[in-house]
């Protein structure tokens, strides 16, 4: 495959250099432009000689192609989005195919932008807001009326046209709700996004409509407050807090929102899926209900305040959570939460910390919780490197989530600079109840193998391996060097 390379990229694309790419398409698809990545392959814009359009293309990485799982699993995306080209709120699929070996989805190209680049531009204007969230909510209705589950409903995957009107893109990691020949992902995969995470996806659980519909509640709540509910320093952390903390009243986020959108969020956001709203646009009603109801002036005598609910408490946990989902599935349905103490050693009065680890686990529809309490030298290990000295264990698991970010964004070099520093306090640390030092032997396996060094990446993902046992992901980061 040929490529050159433009120093200046056209409007409303990355600044980055663009890569113009050469014989990865049929020929009537020219001029193609790597625009951004997805979870499977690249993102592509080219121009569609034989109608004469910009389309956009996603195009199934190589490795992926050599996989017959994954082919079958990007030939369902196709067909679940084509399924819905119709609607008027879903992006229009218009060329299936497979060009040398790599299958391609044609796209039409929305020049606007996605929702996510817009929010980031400033505060969203509330009609506008309830506008788009209104096309949304049509868009997953129908979707779920053809028994789709989108799975991964954040602003990125909310484009906008010409005309400002939103389009629901990447189905990517769509599954047919209906489907006869058996489930596309294992059980306990985490797919998603964390910060729009249902608390059932949290857990590893299967996804459905309500699971959708609980992560327009979230994006809903970050157009109308300019944040989202759960936010956290890490990934992990943030899925953790989706599970265990109550919703954040909206109305105290100082930006003007009455009181009444608080219980529409804490329906929408429900822990238990039945609670939620029935439809995407039961939640739409509900909320410009409460947004537009005129505040009525009540009276009330003085009495003494009434201890709050436990639905209605707002109390947040002091403790720092750090959750044990690892979004690539090495965990399934476990979360840890971690907090570091700092003590003497009663063996030879050396510092020492305390990791008290509480783990939530569901068995057989029973939730099981521990509380494990692991004392691990607060010293750095003989033979650490420069980057991790002085790090304590709680601050490698965090440098750990965060590097599980990058690599779910494909920002290889980022994450093998985080886990070249989290990696050594974390060694010798492996436990049931505390397995992040084989979490970051992934990572940095898994960093290392994207980045083309293969005889680096083995050894710390055959560690990982014989830590905590053959795992997906661990075999699939070994197949990149194979």
């Amino acid at each position: 495959m040929k490529s050159r390379t433009f120093d200046l990229p056209p409007r409303g694309l990355s600044k980055d250099r663009v890569v113009v790419q050469t014989g990865v398409l049929p020929g009537r698809y020219v001029d193609a432009r790597r625009i951004g990545r997805g979870g499977m392959g690249e993102i592509l814009l080219a121009e569609d000689n034989e109608l004469g359009r910009k389309v956009a293309v996603k195009l199934l990485d190589e490795r992926f192609a050599r996989d017959e799982g994954f082919r079958r699993r990007f030939r369902r995306e196709a067909l679940s989005a084509a399924r819905l080209s119709g609607h008027p709120h879903v992006v229009t699929i218009f060329d299936v195919g497979e060009w040398h070996g790599r299958p391609f989805i044609v796209m039409e190209y929305l020049p606007g932008g996605t929702l996510a680049e817009r929010a980031r531009t400033g505060n969203v204007p509330r009609d506008q807001a309830l506008l788009w969230l209104g096309e949304a909510a049509a868009a997953l209705d129908a979707a779920h009326a053809e028994g789709i589950v989108h799975r991964d409903v954040k602003p990125a995957n909310l484009l906008l046209d010409a005309r400002d009107e939103l389009q629901m893109a990447d189905f990517g990691i769509a599954r047919l709700a209906d489907d006869s020949t058996g489930a596309m992902t294992a059980a306990g995969t985490v797919l998603g996004t964390a910060g729009y995470l249902a608390p059932e996806q949290a857990r590893g659980e299967e996804a459905t409509p309500a699971s959708d519909r609980y992560a327009l509640g979230v994006v809903a709540y970050e157009l109308l407050t300019g944040g989202r509910p759960f936010e956290r320093g890490s990934a992990t952390a943030e899925a953790a807090a989706h599970i265990h903390e109550q919703v954040p009243p909206a109305s105290e986020r100082g930006v003007g929102l009455p009181q009444r959108v608080d219980d529409v969020f804490e329906h929408a956001l429900a822990k238990d899926p039945s609670r939620r709203y029935r439809s995407a646009a039961e939640f739409l009603e509900a909320l410009q209900t409460a947004l537009n109801t005129p505040t009525e002036s009540t009276h009330i005598l003085p009495a003494s305040p009434a201890p709050p609910t436990a639905s209605r408490r707002r109390a947040w946990s002091p403790v720092p959570v750090v959750a044990g989902v690892l979004l690539a599935g090495l965990l399934a349905g476990i979360l840890v939460a971690a907090v570091t103490t700092r003590g003497e050693d009663p063996q030879g009065g050396t510092e020492a910390e305390q990791v008290t680890i509480t783990q939530v686990e569901t068995r057989e529809g029973t939730t099981v919780e521990e509380v494990v309490t692991t004392t691990v030298d607060a010293a750095p290990p003989p033979g650490q490197g420069e980057g991790g000295e002085g790090l304590s264990v709680e601050e490698a698991v965090a440098l750990t989530d965060e590097a599980t970010a990058r690599l779910e964004e494909g920002d290889w070099e980022d994450a093998l600079r985080l886990m070249e520093q989290a990696l050594p306090p974390l060694q010798g640390t492996y436990s049931n109840d505390f397995r992040y030092e084989a979490y970051a032997e992934y990572n940095i396996g898994k960093a290392l193998a994207e980045s083309g060094r293969c005889d680096e990446a083995l050894p710390h993902l055959e560690r990982s391996e014989d830590l905590q046992g053959e795992r997906g992901p661990i075999t699939s980061a070994k197949e990149i060097c194979s």
